[in-house]
């Protein structure tokens, strides 16, 4: 019977692979119950649980101020995604699902998530770590950005496995393995402590939290 409005920020992640699954369960157990998903800004998503802005965040693990709760939701792995016919990796051989050679990974212009515009992220640790690097050649704000950048043109990008999956067939694209680990993303839902003990908060977690758990993947293997 709750009518709250409930402000989740997240990136558009969480649109195509949460908010449809979320609208169903609240059509049935929660109808009057709103929700509202705004866009996720990395440098303050702290300061807008603390200035009542937004009531949950989804982000990846980090580290939080004592008045911030968090739970873990899933894990996440990352898949290289190419259009379908991509030249060159078609010359290669490669059939969906191998592995990328890393000559050939490091050499393709890369397209890659940065909603502050960053030109490097955990592909490129993960890269350094073995002692190359890669070209990006173009950063975007959000998810949909990279995986249709890259539906038009020889660009690559590596995209959380979930989302590459699920785009895949509609976006006319095919889905590789890195050549390098790149370590498996922890993905938590963090909230300000004043809303712990608020039924309707309580629940909502629960339910995004359930939700979520189908997409956990076992962490990479050193």
């Amino acid at each position: 019977t709750s009518n709250v409005s409930i402000r989740i920020s997240g990136s558009d992640f969480f649109a195509e692979l949460l908010m449809p699954k979320l609208a169903e369960r609240l059509q049935f157990l929660a109808p009057k119950m709103r929700v509202h998903l705004v866009d996720l800004v990395p440098d303050s998503y702290v300061e807008t649980l603390d200035r009542y802005e937004v009531d949950l965040a989804l982000i990846p693990e980090a580290s939080l101020p004592d008045w911030v709760e968090s739970r873990p939701v899933f894990r996440s792995n990352f898949s290289v995604i190419a259009r379908e016919d991509h030249p060159r990796l078609q010359r290669e051989g490669l059939l969906e699902g191998d592995v990328v050679p890393i000559d050939l990974f490091c050499d393709l212009g890369h397209v890659l998530f940065s909603p502050e515009g960053n030109s490097k992220a955990m592909g490129d640790a993960a890269l350094a770590k073995v002692g190359r690097e890669r070209r990006v050649v173009m950063t975007m704000p959000v998810f949909s950005g990279v995986y249709r950048a890259v539906a038009g043109s020889d660009l690559i990008a590596l995209l959380p496995t979930a989302l590459a999956q699920h785009v895949a067939n509609a976006a006319g694209l095919c889905v590789y393995r890195a050549p390098m680990l790149v370590p498996t993303a922890q993905l938590c839902m963090i909230w300000h402590r004043r809303h712990s003990g608020n039924a309707s908060h309580f629940w909502i977690r629960d339910q995004i939290a359930d939700l979520l758990s189908s997409l956990d993947e076992k962490p990479n293997a050193p």
